[in-house]
């Protein structure tokens, strides 16, 4: 039974990491988009780091930088992954 759960825990533990890992931005992603004045777009619902946008949510492009996108949700500057609309970070 300690075996089990001891497989049961390590079969857990990358997952629970993962949630905790902080996002390194590069700083001219927090910067670009800290200056931008997009209109923000209301939605239901709270925005959670790891979640996609909704598809309704247009999202922005970050010069020079692929691998990032923005947009403005609830007045929050929300940075994510253009690829899969996962957010990122939530800037602060």
């Amino acid at each position: 039974m300690k075996r089990i759960a001891l497989i049961c825990a390590v079969m857990l533990l990358p997952a629970s990491v993962m949630a905790q890992t902080t996002v390194v931005l590069p700083d001219q992603v927090r910067t670009y988009v800290l200056e931008q004045s997009t209109p923000s777009v209301t939605i239901e619902g709270e925005i959670v780091a790891g979640q996609p946008l909704p598809e309704a949510v247009e999202i922005h492009t970050i010069p020079d930088q692929p691998d990032y996108a923005y947009a403005i949700v609830n007045d929050q500057r929300v940075i994510v992954k253009p690829a899969d609309r996962t957010v990122v970070q939530i800037l602060q």
